[in-house]
């Protein structure tokens, strides 16, 4: 199945994006998370294509979406893109597929249209305190004192040792290659972006004020949701895919013997597991 890649016009940002699909399928929207891009998707996104129109763009600050010079960069501000994104495209109905950063960004864009989300996979994508695991002390410092000293300790989680570390921990030997967190680091080193990464990491304090309004709109709206989850993620841990069985009952939770980036060793598996929810809780 061929994907295609294209740019369109979100405002004054240029936002890169792949595709794959008929045109009149059902939409599956595939929101990325930190340090990565729609490359992530690359796996995914073939096995998916004959069933649903896959659509995953780049967020500001990551990969080739381009943004005008003085973009503030918030979540918000992702959000607020990725909405003109869909709106650009037309789409106004659709799935969502959020993982890390995805999930703030596509939870708050369910949160202003929950008429358009038809349902939810969330891998690896946080909403409950519940999910925090290692790695966030110099985040959390940064949150509550945000100085220039504790902006540069941020700086660590923006290098080669800690993006491998995200990619590799956990997962099983030998299934995960160099390329997802060789091009991350490439496209860190293009000028401004690691400003504003270290503004998005400040910005992620906004995101844990924000899960009550997240999980409102959970037990109001009942989206089917699917939490498929690397069982070994060190950063946001099984706890917070458990989680959402409190505000989503029905809510369906399922393991993987991998860690954080679970599509890089578990495409396949993955991909099953979207159809037949999908199937099942969407339908054709």
């Amino acid at each position: 199945m061929t994907v295609r890649f294209d740019t369109v016009a979100v405002g004054d940002s240029r936002v890169f994006f792949r595709e794959a699909g008929p045109a009149d399928a059902p939409v599956l929207l595939l929101l990325h998370g930190f340090p990565s891009s729609s490359h992530m998707f690359r796996d995914l996104m073939p096995l998916l294509a004959d069933r649903f129109r896959v659509i995953a763009p780049d967020l500001p600050g990551f990969g080739r979406t381009e943004v005008a010079p003085g973009f503030g960069f918030s979540f918000d501000a992702l959000a607020d893109v990725v909405e003109g994104f869909t709106d650009a495209l037309g789409l106004r109905r659709y799935a969502l597929y959020v993982f890390d950063y995805g999930a703030p960004t596509g939870f708050r864009l369910a949160v202003r249209h929950p008429g358009r989300v038809s349902a939810i996979v969330t891998q690896n994508g946080n909403a409950y305190l519940d999910g925090f695991g290692e790695g966030w002390d110099d985040w959390r410092r940064y949150w509550q004192d945000p100085t220039p000293a504790n902006r540069e300790r941020c700086r660590a989680a923006l290098g080669t040792e800690a993006i491998r570390w995200q990619y590799e921990t956990g997962a099983p030997a030998g299934r995960v290659g160099p390329d997802g967190w060789t091009l991350d680091e490439h496209y860190l080193t293009r000028p401004g972006r690691a400003d504003a990464q270290l503004d998005l990491i400040l910005s992620y304090r906004g995101n844990l004020e924000r899960y009550g309004d997240f999980q409102r709109y959970f037990r109001d709206h009942q989206p089917p949701l699917l939490a498929a989850w690397g069982r070994n993620d060190r950063i946001f841990v099984p706890a917070g895919a458990e989680a959402f069985r409190r505000d989503l009952p029905d809510a369906e939770i399922r393991f993987l013997d991998t860690g954080h980036f679970a599509l890089e060793s578990h495409a396949g598996e993955m991909a099953a597991l979207i159809r037949d929810f999908l199937d099942r809780r969407v339908g054709r």
